[in-house]
């Protein structure tokens, strides 16, 4: 068994992968660097696949926590282990989109899984899963609520803040004037489409294109985006297991190359 796992500042991530390159298992737990979140994720995705500890001949480590995980071989950059991830579960894919907790980030990729060139934004929460959280709270709704409540929108309600903490404060005011939820609910899903459409434009992104990160599961985000980019976007599978998936696979190369 080859191991990948993607310790990130909010979740854990572990995936697992056979010498027949067949992902056997992968886990998603809800607490990143500094917790025991690693570690459950690597005993649920042992469960999940019937095996132990001994079995694992070689682990790579990525994402956030990926320099102080101990028990790994060698790590490497969360940007090359979602290229190699998508990759390894996806034909034709040449770009890919993540949007995770804290940072989102484009990649175009090669035939191979091999990064040609990518955009990362990490200094602004605008674009990312937390904008997401932020709006959650300010509507009274889970995260998990935001797609289907978008999906209920019947006019376009513009949210022009492209910093969190001022857009919080224009959903806000939105709302106070007599907005509905669900049409506040797609203007920030807009939002963040838009965001993300200008990242891509920069990186020069062609099809197919695919979601990976927590965003992915957000299926009304998914078909703006689509929209917004006038191309094919799909959801990765395992979206927010696919750092580690990509992980996983270069575990099992790194072992077969000596």
């Amino acid at each position: 068994m080859f191991l990948g796992m993607d310790i990130g500042s909010s979740s854990s991530k572990a995936a697992l992968i056979n010498d027949k390159k067949e992902l056997v298992g992968c886990s998603v737990v809800n607490m990143g660097t500094g917790t025991n979140g690693p570690e459950e994720a690597l005993e649920e995705v042992l469960r999940i696949a019937g095996v132990g500890r001994k079995d694992i001949r070689y682990t790579v480590a990525t994402g956030y926590g990926r320099v102080i995980y101990h028990n790994a071989d060698s790590q490497i950059t969360e940007i090359s282990c979602h290229a190699k991830g998508v990759s390894f579960l996806m034909d034709d894919v040449e770009t890919v989109i993540d949007i995770g907790g804290q940072d989102s980030k484009v990649i175009k990729i090669d035939k191979d899984g091999k990064v040609k060139n990518f955009v990362m934004n990490e200094k602004c929460a605008a674009g990312t899963g937390r904008f997401l959280e932020v709006m959650a709270r300010v509507l009274g709704c889970g995260i998990d609520e935001l797609s289907g409540l978008a999906d209920k929108s019947t006019i376009d309600i513009p949210i022009s803040s492209v910093c969190t903490v001022f857009a919080e404060s224009e959903v806000i005011s939105r709302l106070a004037s007599g907005a509905k939820r669900e049409d506040v609910a797609k203007g920030a899903h807009v939002a963040i489409v838009k965001r993300i459409a200008g990242m891509c434009n920069r990186v020069g992104y062609r099809p197919i294109i695919a979601m990976t990160g927590g965003v992915a599961l957000n299926g009304n985000i998914v078909r703006l985006m689509g929209e917004e980019l006038g191309q094919l976007v799909v959801a990765a599978p395992y979206p927010q297991a696919v750092g580690a998936i990509g992980a996983a696979a270069f575990a099992s190369e790194k072992w077969k190359r000596g």
